[in-house]
Formats: structure tokens, sequence, C-alpha cells
């Protein structure tokens, strides 16, 4: 057996290097040979970010927790085929989404691959569409890093009233890819001096569920619900319905035969999105704009009328904001309850974290309070939670005067989210203690549905 300074790839590097012969990765990548590499290997548009930049602040951490190394970051973009994701018919629709999240992670494998055979490392930064990172479903954010803050920064576009990245020229008709990069580059993109979205409320009027406001409000849980039925939480709600389903009969009048047929197909092509109809109707972009800029009308009728008289089964959480703006907006629609999807809650943390996504302005409507909340147990936090104008607003520590307190043990509140552990119970072992009155906690209740 040889040592290890005889092995003979030992000693073939070793004798490189002597002789000055090793490939050296530069110190700096020029920022136009990387662009029209990224071109080349099929990105339609690509901009640089600096790890120090302030614009990826609040994303730093979760950058250099996937890759330590990274000092740059490559964002770039494809596009899609318009008219594809225009379609009310979403086999269509879907096709596109997958084949060209497909062409995402091509690129950025290509580009890796260059990078790599020139000495410098990267990594791809996240991968569009799943797998995903499936161990921290109900803890963090599954996805590795998240390419919209960054693609901001890069000056690929900015977020329209619909939470989509609007690029200048291709509009919202993209997908986005990340790479990470342990060496910087000559130079870096500034974010757009403009929003190229129009403020033209179509994504609104489009929306089956309601979730996007005129006055710019997101509704997370009511377009997760829906448009994401078929993945991940809903599989989860779909899986459970038919374990409670006590014959096929049983099932089948809790499921419809469509629905099975449509989650099987996205269980063996990929999931499927139930709408993307906030993406189809914008006409933002120098690319998209003309027809709308020539005939708004007509625009309105070839585009976003199908859409919305389209006959289809829109998912809703039971008393949720959703659940009452379908019937008003779109009485053609089948409104069908079911489970947000949403992961339970495991942590206290992830309980105030989730707040916002789920927290339903419509049911906020007619309350103003402050609640003062304080865990004990395993999870010691305290937090200020308020509730004004059909706003909520949550605090670190306490802050202001409550006009409802609660006191509870962490695992006991968390059993009661989880709705495995009744309220009464918990207040008469004294696990949760009120201070103020019972009516804001049920008034509180009536804003997270999920």
């Amino acid at each position: 057996m040889t040592t290890f300074a005889e092995h003979p790839t030992v000693q073939t590097m070793r004798a490189r290097a002597a002789a000055g012969t090793s490939p050296e990765a530069p110190s700096v990548i020029d920022a136009d040979w990387l662009r029209n590499l990224c071109l080349e290997a099929g990105a339609d548009d690509v901009g640089f970010v600096a790890i120090e930049s302030p614009d990826i602040a609040a994303q730093k951490a979760e950058i250099i927790g996937a890759f330590a190394a990274t000092k740059a970051m490559i964002s770039f973009v494809c596009r899609m085929n318009r008219e594809n994701i225009r379609t009310p018919a979403r086999s269509i629709a879907n096709v596109e989404f997958h084949r060209s999240g497909d062409e995402i992670n091509d690129t950025a494998r290509h580009i890796v691959s260059v990078l790599q055979d020139l000495g410098i490392v990267a990594r791809n930064g996240a991968p569009v569409g799943f797998p995903m990172e499936a161990d921290r479903w109900g803890s963090d954010k599954m996805w590795v890093v998240s390419h919209k803050p960054v693609a901001v920064a890069a000056g690929l576009g900015r977020m329209g009233i619909h939470r989509n990245v609007i690029h200048p020229k291709f509009g919202n008709f993209i997908l986005l890819g990340t790479i990470l990069v342990g060496t910087e580059i000559s130079a870096y993109g500034q974010p757009l001096d403009y929003n190229p979205c129009l403020s033209c409320k179509l994504c609104v009027a489009a929306c089956p569920t309601g979730a996007i406001s005129p006055d710019g409000a997101f509704n997370f849980q009511a377009c997760y619900t829906h448009n994401y039925r078929e993945f991940m939480g809903g599989f989860g709600d779909w899986v459970e319905t038919m374990a409670d389903a006590h014959s096929a009969k049983d099932y089948r009048r809790k499921v419809s035969d469509s629905e099975t047929i449509s989650m099987w197909q996205s269980l063996s092509f990929g999931a499927n999105y139930k709408a993307a109809y906030c993406l189809s109707v914008c006409p933002a972009g120098e690319d998209v704009i003309g027809p709308f800029l020539a005939d708004r009308i007509g625009f309105n009728k070839a585009i976003v009328e199908p859409l919305r008289a389209k006959q289809e089964t829109v998912y809703v959480a039971q008393n949720s904001d959703a659940e009452a703006y379908v019937p008003r907006h779109f009485p053609h629609k089948t409104v069908k309850r079911v489970a947000s999807g949403l992961p339970r809650q495991t942590s206290i943390r992830g309980f105030l974290s989730g707040m916002p996504l789920v927290f339903q302005r419509g049911r906020a409507k007619d309350l103003n309070a402050t609640y003062h909340f304080t865990f004990t147990g395993r999870e010691e936090v305290k937090a200020t939670v308020v509730i004004a104008d059909k706003k909520l607003r949550v605090i670190q520590g306490h802050e202001g005067d409550a006009d409802l307190s609660v006191t509870a043990d962490s695992e006991t509140w968390l059993r009661f989210l989880r709705k495995e552990a009744g309220l009464p119970f918990a207040l008469l072992m004294r696990r949760i203690r009120m201070k103020g009155s019972p009516r804001l906690l049920i008034a509180f209740g009536r804003c997270f549905p999920a």
C-alpha cells in the first residue's frame, strides 16, 4: 500500500503546483463575462448582488446558512410563454410552469458546472418547485434561499400588488433562479428606481379567493388554501379525509371523483396550481403591455373575463374571509370548505411569526384591542398583539396597556391551538389564565380561523 505522499494523484497535483501549471481561480469574476455565461446557459436576464448589500440584509443569515462561502449571488430569470399561462385550462398552464421550472434548474446547473471547472465555488441557491426541505415543515421556511428579494436587489424587477416580481421587460411571466458564489463579482446591479406594476388592479378582479385587496393587503391563507390545494398541506388534508372515511362511499361523499383524479395527476406529474390568475391578467412589462394600452376593454374580455367566468371549485377555510368573498363576487363558482393546509403549530415562536399569514381582516373589522401574551414552560416568551383598523401588529415583549392579558403554559397553548385540548379545562387547571374580558379572546380567535 502506498503512502499518501506516494499516491499518484497527490504526486501529480504537487508537481503541477511546483511547475506553476495548476489553474488558479480568479479573485474577482468579470461581470460582463459572467453575464454572457448566464445568457448562453439559458437565462433571459441576469443580475448580481453582493452578500453585503443592504437590500438583502434580511436574507443574509439564510444565505450564509445555505452556503457559508457566499460572497455574491447570481439572480437570473427565464421567461414563460404568456398565452399558456393565461388560459383557463389548468393543464396547459401547469405544464408551462413545470417546464419553465425545469429550464431554471437546468440553467442553474450549467452555470455552476462551468464555474466549478474554473475553480470557482458556487451552489444552486434553491431549486424551483420541488423537492423542498420537508424536514422543515411546520418549523421553518422549506425553501433554501428566497429568490424574490435577491431578484429585486439585482435590479431584475419589483414586487407588484399581487406579490409577484414584475420584470421591466418580460412582466411577471418569469420564473426566478439564484446561484450562490464564493467569489466577488466586478460589478453589481441596483434595484429598479420605479415599479413596473401599473396598479391596474386586474389581479384583484381575477383572484377567485379575494386574496389581493385593492389597498395592497394580501391574504396569504386565502391564496394558499385554494391555489396550493394539491401541494404539501392540502395533500395532508386529503390524506386525513381519506383516513377518516368509513367506506369508499363515504369517501366519495367528501371527495369527488374529479378531485381524486386531480390529486393523482399532481402526484404523478407534478403538483398543479388551482389558479395563477394574478399572473395571467397582469399587463405590466414592455413586452406585455401593448394589447392593454391599445384596447383595455378588449384585453379584459379576452383575458380577464374567461378566468372570472370559469366554473370551478374554490377551496376555502371555514369562517375565513375567502368563504364570504367567493359567493358575493363569483356566485357561479362552487365553494368547498377544507382545512387550510397550513402546518400544525409546534412552537410559540412559530405561532407568533405565522399570525400575519392567517390573519383575516374581514373578521377583525369591529375589533380594536391590545393583547399581552406571557408564555411559560418549555418556551418562555412575551409578546404583544395589537388588532386595530383591520390591521395586525405582533411585537416582541409587552408594549402599551393590555385590554386582555393571557398567561399560558406554552405546551398547553399549542395543544389548544391544535384542538387537542379544550380551553375550559385549561382554565380550570390554571394552565391558561386571563385578565380581562373572555369575549376578547373569542374575538381574537375569529381573526385566525385556521
